[in-house]
């Protein structure tokens, strides 16, 4: 090996410890100690012990941490003086975590495990730390051996012992105290432990993380589901791809698993495939693949054993293949664990585990994932289910058709689901055995199917249909067969001829019916309003494309003749077929719409919708409700957008398809997000509008739209993990809705991050929203985004980075030139930006410079606006300025003084040193005295703008009085503060009280440092 330097080795551990977690950064941590050693340099190599001991803990491998941890020991026991404080507290600390390694390792004896615990006990006394960690890390050797009464007394001394330095975190006491509740059976306690870290009150590197992924199942077996399902969005946000996490991880896919969501575990087990395979922390290894084994069992279960599973040791496995493999080789890490402890517990709890049954049917998590092959709809959740098709197991074929016939003649949409049961109990029995008119029906049920699915040989099973009738005497459902074989050939795109006439042919068929047929007066209503629609549609297709055809057939603009047809039906049938008529009305809602009048369509849609209930057929309310519910928002009324939206929810109670479902829900969370108390509603309806709509195969649609609102919803609630998890499932579709829609959407989901501190992934958002508004002629939206992006990447710490996007943002801007206020900002932050990564006089010189084009832009724009409604803001912006300038020239002085410090400890120029770095003691003073004579400006400024900017105001005022002190002039500086507060107290009714005493506070405290 190549001797490393001091230097090399030092420069390594430093790279190291901010490298990712996982196996190459333990072996790189490995090589330096070997480099450490062989330097013959003691604190070296403990550091390198030191930190190869964290990189092991914060990986898979936590296990090799016991190698070095035993050297360092060792380097202990020979020289503790070498050691100091904090070096000793950190290898004390690091016991707890040998502790959970040995018993995480089967390969060590159960004497040696106890031999451990002894140690650590015995060197916690002698130092003087409590025994607190102690009797935990003896409460988990006791439950793995099955030693509960020694557990049980364990965890009672745990929680009885004093906390001091040598105690975990509160988060991670509450986490094992919440799991040992859990281990007893104890969900709702368990729950309750872990409220503190679940709320964000409690908090460390890896809690809420293991916290939330452990209450996943306990909150469904209490019907918690809401927030398991939060859980589970926010904690795999946070375990994603961290190595020392999988066991969360693999809860996380055994939770999919046991709420339905099947797919979604797939997907996490395909983002974390890398580590399906043996692991060097066995018990890590048993913990994760268990939660893996579940799902495999639970998709061997709904048929997709034979289906592609993820590669295990670069072989490619099925979903039964990867089950034997997982369950042989953790089996197998079980079996050694009993062997060492001398019990089942281990293997006992393992079994139980991957044989759990799921919790509940389908649990709709909001994101997006893709549905598994070849499956059939799951059943919904009770709690989003449809009214149940009434089809009884237990009744008979005749029993079944006379129902069937019924909800067909009402028009209840269970009728093809009772229709499609008869079929296939007909299809059961021989031919000779079915009555002909049952067969009759099925065929035109199934005929009917084959139409509106635009089936290839939907005319001639139609044709079968209506001849099978006729030879049974049945001419009122031939004449029904006519209008269907019409329909049908106009849904075909047959010629305009050919479809009038089969029109003319299903109206005489109707016609021709007998005088005593009850049905008659019906068949011919239908076949006229039919022959209504498709006369609209005929007649705007032969008028050519310059008729803007929005609507569907019969909904064509600049006419008033489907207007008047459809209003004369509806004068004549008014009283004897509202359904029909109803219907109509529908469609002449339809036609105000489409001619650019709503509030003509708003009486005919509500009409419709009422006409419907009264012929007690609700669910032919719910379109009418829901356009109503639209336009009505358009309108800006949302309280009766609202109602009409509830009205429609309401009546889609017998609703069986998906679709209308989605469209329902998703049209009142759409209104409800618009209400300021009404994002926790607006989230639930959301949330099962995308499940209907994945159950329609819709997912990428309505689908997407719904899962736009749900994350806008959980946002307005706070909520922006969630909303995060959910916005970026759907994006893919969301961009492919066209740009508007794309640059929204990456706009949000850079805002979610931003709220939850990823600036790198949020500047990424951004930026890519700016470069589909590249070409938009407006260059606005653009200057916006790679604004918002630059921001970000200065958090991120990327300055060059940052100052190319805000350049950007500045060029484009000042194209349009009519938003000086952003200008300002932007040279305001590159003045910030020019000074953070090499401080020089270059550099403060190009911010203060910086700083005066900003004034210069505000200034010019008051001289333009002049005293415009703007000119207040443009004024604050002025002053604001001015303070900022005054506070990089505090960084300028702070750093130059700190440049002193630093050089006058590693120099013994001293002064001389001094002189070649920072300004001189008189521009020092100069500094100081134009920072004062800055802030004060900037403090007469926000008076005469007035009360509104009273805090900015003070925040000048105690800028200077501060400045004041640092060069001698206290009294000065009190002074200031003294005469701000009296004039603040003048005006009592303009001023919060919390100002004043800030102001107050502000006083006391200078002239407590100047006394």
């Amino acid at each position: 090996m190549t001797t490393l330097t001091r230097e090399e080795i030092e420069r390594g551990l430093e790279e190291n410890r901010e490298a990712p977690n996982g196996a190459a950064r333990n072996a790189h941590a490995e090589l330096l100690v070997g480099a450490a050693e062989a330097s013959g340099d003691g604190a070296l190599f403990r550091k390198a012990l030191d930190n190869l001991i964290n990189a092991c803990l914060w990986s898979a491998e936590s296990s090799k941490m016991l190698v070095p941890f035993a050297r360092l020991l060792q380097e202990y026991d020979k020289d503790p003086g070498a050691f100091s404080q904090g070096n000793a507290h950190s290898l004390f600390w690091q016991f707890k975590w040998v502790a959970t390694a040995i018993s995480d390792s089967p390969e060590i004896p159960l004497e040696s495990a106890t031999g451990w615990l002894d140690e650590m006990e015995r060197r916690y006394r002698i130092a003087g730390y409590s025994e607190r960690p102690v009797r935990e890390a003896e409460l988990w050797l006791a439950d793995a051996i099955g030693e509960d009464d020694r557990a049980e007394a364990a965890y009672r001394a745990w929680l009885a012992a004093d906390r001091d330095s040598m105690s975990d975190c509160r988060a991670c006491e509450l986490n094992g105290q919440g799991a040992y509740a859990l281990l007893r059976g104890n969900d709702a306690r368990a729950l309750k432990v872990w409220q503190p870290v679940l709320a964000g009150e409690r908090i460390c590197a890896e809690e809420p993380h293991r916290v939330l992924a452990t209450s996943l199942l306990p909150l469904l077996r209490l019907g918690r589901f809401d927030e398991a399902r939060s859980h589970h969005l926010r904690g795999y946000r946070m375990a994603r791809g961290n190595e020392s996490l999988l066991p969360s991880v693999g809860k996380h896919i055994e939770f999919c698993a046991l709420s339905g969501n099947e797919s979604r575990g797939l997907e996490i087990l395909a983002e974390h495939s890398v580590h399906v395979a043996p692991l060097a922390n066995v018990d890590d290894q048993m913990a994760f693949h268990g939660g893996i084994l579940v799902l495999l069992r639970r998709l061997m279960d709904v048929g997709h054993g034979q289906s592609p599973a993820v590669p295990y040791e670069g072989v490619p496995r099925t979903v039964s293949e990867l089950y034997e493999v997982l369950r042989a080789s953790s089996l197998e890490i079980a079996r050694r664990f009993d062997a060492r402890n001398g019990t089942s517990r281990v293997s006992d709890r393992f079994l139980t585990r991957i044989g759990r049954e799921p919790l509940v049917d389908v649990l709709p998590l909001g994101v997006r994932s893709s549905a598994l092959p070849q499956t059939p709809a799951p059943a919904a959740a009770a709690a989003t289910a449809p009214a149940a098709a009434p089809v009884p197991p237990a009744a008979d074929l005749e029993e079944l058709v006379e129902r069937a016939r019924q909800a067909r003649d009402q028009g209840h949409p269970a009728s093809d689901a009772l229709w499609a049961e008869v079929g296939v109990r007909v299809d059961a029995r021989p031919e000779g055995e079915v009555d002909p008119l049952v067969a009759a029906d099925v065929a035109d049920h199934r005929a009917l199917t084959a139409a509106r699915g635009g089936a290839g040989n939907a005319a001639e099973l139609l044709n079968a249909v209506r001849d099978g009738y006729r030879a049974l005497g049945q001419a009122e459902r031939a004449a029904l067969a006519e209008l269907r074989l019409a329909s049908e050939a106009a849904q075909s795109g047959a010629e305009p001829e050919r479809i009038r006439e089969l029109l003319a042919v299903a109206t005489r068929a109707a016609e021709a019916l007998d005088a005593d047929e009850p049905l008659r007066g019906r068949r011919i209503a239908l076949a006229e309003l039919s022959s209504i629609r498709v006369e609209s549609y005929l007649r705007s297709l032969e008028a050519g494309p310059e008729h803007d055809h929005v609507h569907g057939p019969g909904q064509d603009h600049g006419h008033g003749e489907l207007a008047a047809e459809l209003g004369a039906f509806v004068a004549a049938h008014a009283r004897d077929l509202p359904d029909l008529v109803a219907e109509a009305e529908e469609m002449l809602g339809r036609v105000a719409l489409s001619q650019g009048d709503p509030e003509r369509a708003l009486p005919l849609l509500a009409a419709s919708a009422a006409r419907a209930v009264s012929a007690d057929r609700p669910w032919q309310a719910v379109d009418p409700l829901v356009l109503r519910a639209g336009v009505l928002m358009s309108l800006g009324r949302p309280e009766e957008a609202e109602e009409a939206a509830r009205s429609a929810l309401e009546d889609s109670a017998e609703v069986t398809e998906a679709e209308t479902h989605g469209v329902v829900r998703l049209t009142l969370a759409d209104i409800l997000l618009h209400r300021a108390d009404g994002a926790a509603e607006a989230a639930e309806h959301a949330l099962t509008a995308a499940h209907w709509f994945d159950q329609a195969a819709l997912a990428a649609d309505g689908g997407a739209q719904a899962r736009l609102v749900l994350a806008r919803a959980y946002a307005r609630d706070g909520r922006n993990a969630d909303a995060a998890e959910v916005l970026q499932s759907t994006l893919p579709d969301l961009l492919e809705h066209g740009e508007g829609q794309a640059v929204s959407a990456r706009e949000f989901l850079g805002d979610l991050l931003r709220q939850l501190n990823d600036s790198r992934a949020a500047a990424e958002q951004y930026l890519l929203a700016a470069e589909v508004a590249k070409g938009w002629e407006d260059t606005r939206p653009q200057a916006a985004l790679a604004q918002a992006a630059a921001e970000q990447l200065a958090a991120a710490r990327l300055n060059q980075e940052a100052v190319a996007a805000y350049g950007r943002s500045l060029e484009l801007y000042r194209v349009t030139g009519d938003d000086p206020i952003a200008e300002v900002r932007i040279l305001r932050s590159l003045a910030w930006l020019a000074p953070r990564e090499k401080v020089t006089a270059a550099a403060w010189a190009q911010a203060r410079d910086l700083m005066n084009q900003a004034a210069g832009v505000v200034e010019a724009a008051l001289v333009e606006h002049g005293e415009s409604p703007g000119a207040p803001q443009l004024r604050a912006e002025l002053a604001q300025t001015w303070l900022q300038l005054a506070q990089v020239l505090d960084w300028r002085v702070n750093s130059h003084e700190q440049a002193y410090e630093e050089d006058d400890a590693d120099s013994e120029a001293g002064e001389d040193s001094r002189r070649a770095v920072v300004d001189s003691d008189a521009e020092i003073e100069a500094l100081r005295l134009e920072e004062i004579g800055l802030s004060e400006r900037a403090a007469a400024l926000y008076a005469e703008l007035g009360p509104d900017h009273l805090g900015d105001r003070l925040q000048c005022v105690q800028y200077a009085a501060w400045t004041e002190r640092e060069i001698g002039r206290n009294e000065a500086g009190a002074a200031r503060l003294s005469a701000l507060i009296d004039d603040l107290r003048a005006r009592p009714e303009e001023v919060p009280d919390d100002l004043l005493e800030r102001a107050q506070s502000s006083f006391d405290s200078l002239s407590s440092s100047t006394a």
